[in-house]
Protein backbone atom coordinates (compact mmCIF):
# COMPACT_ATOMS: atom_id res chain seq x y z
CA UNK A 1 0.00 0.00 0.00
CA UNK A 2 1.16 3.74 -0.80
CA UNK A 3 -0.24 6.85 -0.08
CA UNK A 4 -1.20 8.24 -3.37
CA UNK A 5 0.72 11.85 -4.74
CA UNK A 6 -1.07 15.11 -3.28
CA UNK A 7 -3.13 16.47 -5.32
CA UNK A 8 -2.91 20.22 -5.50
CA UNK A 9 -6.07 21.86 -4.48
CA UNK A 10 -7.66 23.97 -2.54
CA UNK A 11 -10.75 24.35 0.45
CA UNK A 12 -14.29 23.51 -1.17
CA UNK A 13 -12.82 22.73 -4.41
CA UNK A 14 -12.06 26.64 -5.17
CA UNK A 15 -8.58 27.17 -7.02
CA UNK A 16 -6.06 28.70 -4.85
CA UNK A 17 -5.15 31.43 -6.76
CA UNK A 18 -7.68 33.28 -9.32
CA UNK A 19 -6.43 33.39 -12.39
CA UNK A 20 -6.60 36.49 -14.41
CA UNK A 21 -9.72 37.53 -15.67
CA UNK A 22 -8.20 39.42 -19.07
CA UNK A 23 -8.84 37.76 -22.56
CA UNK A 24 -7.18 38.35 -25.60
CA UNK A 25 -7.81 41.37 -26.12
CA UNK A 26 -4.68 42.42 -23.65
CA UNK A 27 -2.45 40.53 -25.01
CA UNK A 28 -3.53 42.36 -28.53
CA UNK A 29 -3.13 45.59 -26.08
CA UNK A 30 0.53 44.32 -25.13
CA UNK A 31 1.53 44.23 -28.98
CA UNK A 32 0.00 47.64 -30.10
CA UNK A 33 1.37 49.08 -27.40
CA UNK A 34 4.55 47.98 -27.86
CA UNK A 35 4.50 48.45 -31.23
CA UNK A 36 3.43 52.24 -31.25
CA UNK A 37 6.65 52.73 -28.63
CA UNK A 38 8.80 51.14 -31.29
CA UNK A 39 6.86 52.85 -34.08
CA UNK A 40 7.81 56.52 -32.63
CA UNK A 41 11.14 55.78 -32.15
CA UNK A 42 11.61 54.93 -35.27
CA UNK A 43 9.99 58.04 -36.72
CA UNK A 44 12.46 60.09 -34.39
CA UNK A 45 15.42 57.68 -36.28
CA UNK A 46 14.62 58.92 -39.36
CA UNK A 47 13.56 62.95 -38.22
CA UNK A 48 16.87 63.51 -36.73
CA UNK A 49 18.65 61.29 -39.45
CA UNK A 50 16.23 62.83 -42.46
CA UNK A 51 14.80 59.90 -44.30
CA UNK A 52 11.08 61.25 -44.43
CA UNK A 53 9.84 57.67 -45.26
CA UNK A 54 11.26 56.72 -41.97
CA UNK A 55 9.51 59.40 -39.91
CA UNK A 56 6.25 59.15 -41.84
CA UNK A 57 5.59 55.66 -41.31
CA UNK A 58 6.68 55.81 -37.78
CA UNK A 59 4.08 58.74 -37.48
CA UNK A 60 1.57 57.22 -38.67
CA UNK A 61 1.68 53.67 -36.74
CA UNK A 62 2.16 55.42 -33.59
CA UNK A 63 -0.67 57.26 -33.47
CA UNK A 64 -2.62 54.22 -35.26
CA UNK A 65 -1.16 51.55 -32.99
CA UNK A 66 -1.67 53.87 -29.33
CA UNK A 67 -5.55 54.59 -30.75
CA UNK A 68 -6.13 50.46 -31.33
CA UNK A 69 -4.35 50.28 -27.67
CA UNK A 70 -6.80 52.65 -25.84
CA UNK A 71 -9.55 50.98 -27.60
CA UNK A 72 -8.36 47.09 -26.37
CA UNK A 73 -7.48 48.89 -22.81
CA UNK A 74 -11.39 50.55 -22.47
CA UNK A 75 -13.37 47.76 -24.00
CA UNK A 76 -11.44 45.16 -21.13
CA UNK A 77 -13.26 47.49 -18.53
CA UNK A 78 -16.47 45.98 -18.98
CA UNK A 79 -18.14 49.65 -19.09
CA UNK A 80 -15.84 51.81 -21.05
CA UNK A 81 -17.52 55.02 -18.92
CA UNK A 82 -14.77 53.91 -15.85
CA UNK A 83 -11.65 55.00 -17.92
CA UNK A 84 -11.84 58.50 -16.65
CA UNK A 85 -11.79 57.35 -13.03
CA UNK A 86 -8.04 56.17 -13.78
CA UNK A 87 -7.70 60.06 -14.37
CA UNK A 88 -8.84 60.93 -10.84
CA UNK A 89 -5.38 59.44 -8.97
CA UNK A 90 -1.82 59.53 -9.90
CA UNK A 91 -0.22 57.17 -7.93
CA UNK A 92 3.28 56.58 -8.37
CA UNK A 93 3.31 52.50 -7.18
CA UNK A 94 0.36 51.48 -9.38
CA UNK A 95 1.90 50.18 -12.80
CA UNK A 96 -1.72 50.85 -13.98
CA UNK A 97 -2.02 54.71 -13.01
CA UNK A 98 1.40 55.31 -14.22
CA UNK A 99 0.41 53.66 -17.40
CA UNK A 100 -2.72 55.68 -17.79
CA UNK A 101 -0.58 58.79 -17.57
CA UNK A 102 2.47 57.25 -19.92
CA UNK A 103 -0.57 57.10 -22.53
CA UNK A 104 -1.75 60.31 -22.10
CA UNK A 105 1.27 61.54 -22.82
CA UNK A 106 2.15 59.82 -24.99
CA UNK A 107 -1.04 59.59 -27.05
CA UNK A 108 -1.38 63.89 -28.21
CA UNK A 109 1.56 63.52 -28.78
CA UNK A 110 2.00 60.93 -31.65
CA UNK A 111 -1.19 62.61 -33.08
CA UNK A 112 0.46 65.93 -33.12
CA UNK A 113 3.31 64.18 -34.82
CA UNK A 114 1.00 62.34 -37.40
CA UNK A 115 -0.87 65.50 -38.46
CA UNK A 116 2.42 67.18 -38.82
CA UNK A 117 2.97 64.90 -41.86
CA UNK A 118 -0.69 66.36 -43.63
CA UNK A 119 1.14 69.90 -44.01
CA UNK A 120 2.11 69.34 -47.88
CA UNK A 121 -1.70 68.84 -48.67
CA UNK A 122 -2.88 72.21 -47.15
CA UNK A 123 -3.31 75.17 -48.94
CA UNK A 124 -0.41 77.62 -49.01
CA UNK A 125 -2.77 80.95 -48.44
CA UNK A 126 -5.27 81.74 -45.74
CA UNK A 127 -5.85 80.23 -42.65
CA UNK A 128 -4.63 76.88 -43.59
CA UNK A 129 -1.76 78.47 -44.99
CA UNK A 130 -0.67 79.36 -41.50
CA UNK A 131 -1.55 75.71 -40.10
CA UNK A 132 0.57 74.27 -42.79
CA UNK A 133 3.84 76.22 -41.82
CA UNK A 134 2.93 75.71 -38.30
CA UNK A 135 2.51 72.30 -38.35
CA UNK A 136 6.14 70.61 -38.88
CA UNK A 137 7.68 72.68 -36.71
CA UNK A 138 5.27 71.37 -34.22
CA UNK A 139 5.36 68.04 -35.24
CA UNK A 140 9.45 68.12 -34.63
CA UNK A 141 8.82 68.80 -31.26
CA UNK A 142 5.54 66.47 -30.73
CA UNK A 143 7.47 63.64 -32.66
CA UNK A 144 10.29 63.98 -30.05
CA UNK A 145 8.08 64.45 -27.13
CA UNK A 146 6.84 61.08 -28.34
CA UNK A 147 9.75 59.10 -28.47
CA UNK A 148 11.01 60.20 -25.11
CA UNK A 149 8.40 58.79 -23.57
CA UNK A 150 8.17 55.81 -25.63
CA UNK A 151 10.63 53.83 -23.39
CA UNK A 152 7.89 54.09 -20.17
CA UNK A 153 5.78 53.24 -22.73
CA UNK A 154 7.23 49.94 -24.22
CA UNK A 155 8.07 48.56 -20.65
CA UNK A 156 5.54 49.52 -18.09
CA UNK A 157 3.37 46.60 -19.26
CA UNK A 158 6.06 44.18 -18.29
CA UNK A 159 5.97 45.75 -14.47
CA UNK A 160 1.77 45.75 -14.83
CA UNK A 161 1.95 41.97 -15.34
CA UNK A 162 4.93 41.17 -12.67
CA UNK A 163 3.29 43.23 -9.74
CA UNK A 164 0.42 40.76 -10.47
CA UNK A 165 0.16 37.42 -8.04
CA UNK A 166 0.60 35.62 -11.08
CA UNK A 167 3.14 32.77 -10.47
CA UNK A 168 5.34 32.93 -14.22
CA UNK A 169 4.92 36.61 -14.09
CA UNK A 170 5.43 37.90 -10.69
CA UNK A 171 8.76 35.74 -10.90
CA UNK A 172 9.81 36.92 -14.11
CA UNK A 173 9.83 40.60 -13.00
CA UNK A 174 13.24 41.01 -13.96
CA UNK A 175 12.99 39.96 -17.62
CA UNK A 176 9.32 40.68 -18.89
CA UNK A 177 10.41 44.56 -19.29
CA UNK A 178 13.31 43.77 -21.06
CA UNK A 179 11.39 41.11 -23.60
CA UNK A 180 8.85 44.04 -23.87
CA UNK A 181 11.63 46.84 -24.62
CA UNK A 182 13.06 44.13 -27.27
CA UNK A 183 9.46 43.38 -28.41
CA UNK A 184 8.77 47.23 -29.07
CA UNK A 185 12.12 47.91 -31.08
CA UNK A 186 11.59 44.55 -33.39
CA UNK A 187 8.13 45.61 -34.50
CA UNK A 188 9.15 49.30 -35.21
CA UNK A 189 12.18 48.05 -37.10
CA UNK A 190 9.37 45.84 -39.09
CA UNK A 191 7.03 48.35 -39.77
CA UNK A 192 10.86 50.61 -41.06
CA UNK A 193 11.59 47.80 -43.18
CA UNK A 194 8.50 47.03 -44.80
CA UNK A 195 7.86 50.65 -45.23
CA UNK A 196 11.36 52.04 -46.46
CA UNK A 197 13.69 51.42 -49.69
CA UNK A 198 16.95 49.97 -48.73
CA UNK A 199 18.55 53.12 -48.76
CA UNK A 200 16.72 54.75 -46.00
CA UNK A 201 16.38 51.49 -44.28
CA UNK A 202 19.80 51.70 -41.95
CA UNK A 203 18.19 52.91 -38.67
CA UNK A 204 15.59 50.08 -39.00
CA UNK A 205 17.90 47.65 -39.36
CA UNK A 206 20.17 48.60 -36.20
CA UNK A 207 16.55 48.43 -34.20
CA UNK A 208 15.91 45.14 -35.43
CA UNK A 209 19.31 43.80 -34.45
CA UNK A 210 19.26 45.81 -30.90
CA UNK A 211 15.07 44.43 -30.27
CA UNK A 212 16.17 41.20 -31.76
CA UNK A 213 18.74 40.45 -29.01
CA UNK A 214 17.02 41.90 -26.25
CA UNK A 215 13.82 39.74 -27.03
CA UNK A 216 15.88 36.50 -27.45
CA UNK A 217 17.41 36.66 -23.99
CA UNK A 218 14.63 37.99 -22.33
CA UNK A 219 12.75 35.08 -23.63
CA UNK A 220 15.59 32.21 -23.03
CA UNK A 221 16.21 33.08 -19.28
CA UNK A 222 11.93 32.83 -18.75
CA UNK A 223 12.48 29.45 -20.16
CA UNK A 224 15.24 28.59 -18.10
CA UNK A 225 15.59 31.04 -14.91
CA UNK A 226 12.39 30.32 -13.33
CA UNK A 227 12.80 26.65 -12.50
CA UNK A 228 9.52 24.89 -12.44
CA UNK A 229 8.09 28.41 -13.04
CA UNK A 230 9.42 28.17 -16.68
CA UNK A 231 7.40 25.47 -17.34
CA UNK A 232 4.24 27.59 -18.58
CA UNK A 233 6.47 29.16 -20.90
CA UNK A 234 7.89 25.84 -22.84
CA UNK A 235 4.53 23.53 -23.05
CA UNK A 236 1.27 24.18 -24.79
CA UNK A 237 0.04 26.96 -26.84
CA UNK A 238 2.50 29.50 -24.72
CA UNK A 239 5.54 26.96 -25.60
CA UNK A 240 4.44 27.29 -29.27
CA UNK A 241 4.01 30.62 -29.36
CA UNK A 242 7.67 31.35 -28.20
CA UNK A 243 9.07 29.62 -30.39
CA UNK A 244 7.45 30.42 -33.22
CA UNK A 245 8.21 34.19 -32.07
CA UNK A 246 11.94 32.75 -31.70
CA UNK A 247 12.14 31.69 -35.47
CA UNK A 248 10.43 34.88 -36.86
CA UNK A 249 13.14 36.85 -34.84
CA UNK A 250 15.71 35.01 -36.15
CA UNK A 251 14.17 34.74 -39.87
CA UNK A 252 13.46 39.02 -39.39
CA UNK A 253 16.83 39.53 -38.68
CA UNK A 254 18.97 37.30 -41.09
CA UNK A 255 16.63 38.77 -43.86
CA UNK A 256 17.12 42.31 -42.40
CA UNK A 257 21.19 42.37 -42.77
CA UNK A 258 22.06 40.00 -45.59
CA UNK A 259 19.06 41.30 -48.12
CA UNK A 260 19.82 44.56 -47.08
CA UNK A 261 19.66 46.10 -50.80
CA UNK A 262 16.44 44.07 -51.64
CA UNK A 263 13.32 46.07 -51.08
CA UNK A 264 11.84 42.03 -51.42
CA UNK A 265 13.23 40.68 -49.15
CA UNK A 266 13.45 43.41 -46.57
CA UNK A 267 9.35 43.41 -46.73
CA UNK A 268 9.51 40.07 -45.60
CA UNK A 269 11.69 40.44 -42.96
CA UNK A 270 9.95 43.63 -41.16
CA UNK A 271 6.74 41.27 -41.74
CA UNK A 272 8.88 38.60 -39.86
CA UNK A 273 9.54 40.80 -37.28
CA UNK A 274 5.60 42.11 -36.97
CA UNK A 275 4.52 38.58 -36.74
CA UNK A 276 7.51 37.82 -33.69
CA UNK A 277 6.60 40.49 -31.80
CA UNK A 278 2.74 39.16 -31.83
CA UNK A 279 4.06 35.74 -30.89
CA UNK A 280 5.63 36.49 -28.40
CA UNK A 281 3.49 38.76 -26.65
CA UNK A 282 0.55 36.31 -26.79
CA UNK A 283 2.89 33.41 -25.73
CA UNK A 284 3.92 35.26 -22.31
CA UNK A 285 0.42 36.40 -21.66
CA UNK A 286 -0.93 32.56 -22.04
CA UNK A 287 2.10 31.37 -19.96
CA UNK A 288 0.99 33.56 -17.03
CA UNK A 289 -2.61 32.37 -17.07
CA UNK A 290 -1.53 29.26 -17.58
CA UNK A 291 0.50 29.10 -14.47
CA UNK A 292 -2.20 30.27 -12.75
CA UNK A 293 -4.93 27.64 -13.49
CA UNK A 294 -2.65 25.34 -12.30
CA UNK A 295 -2.19 25.14 -8.08
CA UNK A 296 0.95 23.46 -8.71
CA UNK A 297 2.72 26.53 -9.71
CA UNK A 298 1.49 28.56 -6.47
CA UNK A 299 2.46 25.96 -3.94
CA UNK A 300 5.17 24.17 -4.90
CA UNK A 301 7.06 27.31 -4.90
CA UNK A 302 6.02 28.51 -1.75
CA UNK A 303 6.94 25.41 -0.46
CA UNK A 304 10.49 25.83 -1.15
CA UNK A 305 10.31 29.11 0.12
CA UNK A 306 9.61 27.93 3.27
CA UNK A 307 11.87 25.21 3.57
CA UNK A 308 14.69 27.12 2.68
CA UNK A 309 14.77 29.94 5.16
CA UNK A 310 13.79 26.95 7.69
CA UNK A 311 17.02 25.52 6.54
CA UNK A 312 19.13 29.03 7.29
CA UNK A 313 17.70 29.31 10.58
CA UNK A 314 19.81 29.20 13.81
CA UNK A 315 18.80 26.47 16.02
CA UNK A 316 19.93 28.26 18.58
CA UNK A 317 18.00 31.30 18.71
CA UNK A 318 14.84 28.87 16.65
Amino acid sequence: MRVPEAEFTSYYGRPILKAPVWKWDIAAYLFTGGLAAGSSLLAAGGQLTRRPVLRRAGRVTALGAVSASAVFLIRDLGRPERFHHMFRVAKLTSPMSVGTWILTAFGPAAGLAAMAETAGWLPRHGLLGVVGRALPPAGHAAGLVAAATAPALATYTGVLLADTAVPSWHEAYPELPVIFAGSALASGAGVGLLAAPPAQAGPARRMAVAGAALELYGAHRVETRLGLLSEPYRSGRPGRLLRVGRLLTVAGVAGALLGRRSRAVGAVSGAALLGASVATRFGIFYGGVASARDPRYTVVPQRERVNGRRSVVDPATD
